[in-house]
């Protein structure tokens, strides 16, 4: 069996400025994220990328060689250079996987595919959060129980301005009453894309057996069913393939 190509991304920013943040990460989320990948089973390579590498470790060459991209942004999305996000775009409407963590409901690539604002509400308070399962059929809720806790989390709060999800995966339930479609299935063009909300930078959140799950289960949902050779193509037809007339 082909192993999956995944990249995981990250900013990488908090890691940087935050004591906090580098306490519970220390070689990054990114690191934390890719770990849990590993150790998931032996069908994935697992690489990492930042944004501080050079066209934010996502050139072309690179790209073609992803199956599936994992995208976690915080503080700096505006930083993200626009040829990057479009040379994503181009790649997810051809096929390639994308896994939207956390925050990165705000980043530009995830915007540009859903077409909204994609705004929320939230609140840092160290609440429960309790994730349930809206459909126990589907792969990417394999092997998690009809709910999960964390015992501290950030609040994201309804309404959520993305296009109402193809299928729904999770909704999650927060300490101080708000609800959250927090495991969102779309379809762009060819490719996949998975938002899974949990994953505040001052939180254990990327160490949790259940969530660490989600996302290699994610993963594999999202592999690539083939491919478009160029999504943006149009041709003029002239020549019929049967008689007119």
């Amino acid at each position: 069996m082909k192993k999956l190509n995944v990249v995981v991304w990250s900013e990488y920013v908090h890691e940087k400025k935050n004591d906090q943040v580098r306490e519970v990460y220390p070689d990054g989320m990114h690191a934390a994220i890719a770990q849990g990948l590993v150790e998931s089973g032996e069908d994935f390579i697992v690489s990492t990328a930042t944004m501080q590498e050079q066209e934010h470790g996502l050139d072309e060459a690179r790209l073609q060689e992803i199956d599936v991209l994992i995208w976690w942004g915080h503080i700096a999305h505006g930083e993200v250079d626009d040829a990057v996000v479009e040379r994503v775009q181009k790649r997810v409407l051809e096929g390639m996987g994308l896994i939207v963590l956390h925050s990165g409901h705000y980043s530009k690539i995830f915007r540009r595919l859903m077409g909204t604002s994609c705004t929320l509400s939230w609140r840092v308070a160290d609440e429960k959060e309790r994730l349930w399962v809206c459909n126990p059929g589907h792969p990417i809720a394999q092997g998690i129980d009809r709910y999960f806790e964390l015992e501290k989390e950030e609040m994201y709060g309804e309404p959520f301005s993305v296009p109402e999800p193809e299928e729904q995966v999770f909704i999650s339930w927060f300490e101080g009453g708000e609800v959250f479609r927090s495991g969102n299935c779309y379809h762009r063009g060819n490719g996949k894309i998975f938002y899974f909300r949990p994953g505040h930078e001052t939180y254990p959140t990327y160490y949790d057996k259940n969530v660490k799950r989600v996302i290699a289960n994610a993963v594999r949902w999202a592999a690539p069913q083939g491919s478009w050779a160029d999504p943006h193509y149009c041709e003029n037809r002239k020549e019929p393939i049967e008689p007119i007339g």
